[in-house]
């Protein structure tokens, strides 16, 4: 069967493995459908994504059908759809015994630490998999996964209904983390570049945008916030400066959460951070949020059609991943497909 590979930084080949076969732990094979490209794995594809280890079978996006099931599985069928929990934790560790198993002490995500769904079939234990709603695509339905990255997001910013959020960055990571807040906030102020992007946020759900290339980002976020700073940033752009400046833009008692995975150095103020006493929080992956999503899409709460912009077939994931280096401004989401 063919599968993508990142060999080592900068090189993608497409490979022949041989398809797995279910055993006592991973007893659930699955035939993959679609599969997203995230930005993480524009990372480990470019050799700046900290965590991965190479050559790696990338990908944590995971959406197929099953194919065939072990005697002891019990709430799976073959045919079912579903998608696939890319995180693997001991149970064990001091994060794990504190509820908190996404950072645990041994952690192995499926396409960083560990082969994951950029290949035609995979093996999974039946608690890893999530029965996907009748009513939403597989291409769609990959789009569950940065959602629970983003409910995770929400969750270390303890957001509530009367803070004011800054988000800054309305890529596919943002607009997923927008979709969340806006069902616990509503005043949810949007920053980014592209004016387009900004443009749809606000139909999404912002009060406020700003193009931070074009206007003066720290005193429109000080007239957006009635003179005292954000209550709640999130940083969904990861770039070199934008740590700083969510806390320069956040006020008093504030809560500051990270999600970049750059290990390239940046400039962090230790008065702002003290002087406000601010919280400052890393958001990684997602702590057994599938269910939480997928409960929100039968609530009706949570619409995930139309996501995707672009799909091309795993055969021509390197096409995929020089479109979204090409930066071109309609790239949204982009998912490979596997009926090649």
């Amino acid at each position: 069967m063919k599968a993508v590979q990142i060999v080592k930084p900068e090189q993608l080949e497409i490979i022949e493995i041989e398809k797995p076969v279910i055993d006592n732990k991973n007893n659930v094979l699955i035939k993959m459908t679609a599969a997203g490209i995230c930005g993480s794995d524009i990372g480990i594809y470019h050799g700046t994504n900290a965590a991965a280890t190479y050559p790696r079978i990338i990908g944590h996006e995971m959406v197929g059908r099953v194919e065939e099931v072990g005697p002891d599985v019990q709430n799976l069928k073959p045919g079912d759809r579903v998608i696939v929990n890319q995180v693997t934790s001991c149970g064990e560790c001091y994060p794990c015994k504190k509820g908190r198993g996404n950072v645990c002490d041994h952690l192995a995500v499926r396409g960083v630490h560990i082969d994951g769904g950029y290949r035609e079939y995979i093996t999974v234990p039946e608690s890893d998999c999530y029965i996907l709603p009748d009513s939403l695509s597989d291409q769609d339905a990959v789009m569950i996964e940065p959602t629970t990255i983003a409910i995770q997001s929400c969750t270390r910013a303890e957001l509530e209904k009367d803070d004011m959020l800054l988000l800054y960055g309305i890529g596919a990571l943002g607009s997923s983390i927008l979709k969340i807040a806006r069902q616990l906030c509503d005043y949810i102020i949007v920053a980014d570049v592209v004016n387009e992007k900004l443009e749809e946020a606000k139909k999404a759900g912002a009060k406020y945008t700003i193009n931070v290339l074009e206007e003066d980002f720290q005193a429109k976020v000080l007239e957006y916030t009635h003179g005292r700073g954000a209550t709640v940033s999130i940083d969904a752009a990861c770039v070199k400066n934008s740590l700083l400046l969510l806390l320069q833009a956040t006020g008093n008692a504030g809560r500051v959460i990270t999600m970049g995975f750059s290990t390239s150095a940046t400039e962090v103020n230790q008065f702002l951070i003290t002087s406000k006493e601010l919280d400052v929080r890393g958001s990684r992956l997602q702590n057994k949020m599938f269910g939480k999503a997928i409960e929100m899409i039968h609530g009706g709460k949570l619409d995930l059609a139309g996501s995707v912009s672009h799909t091309f077939p795993l055969t021509k994931a390197q096409e995929a991943f020089d479109f979204i280096d090409s930066k071109d401004t309609s790239i949204r989401k982009i998912v490979l497909t596997f009926d090649f």
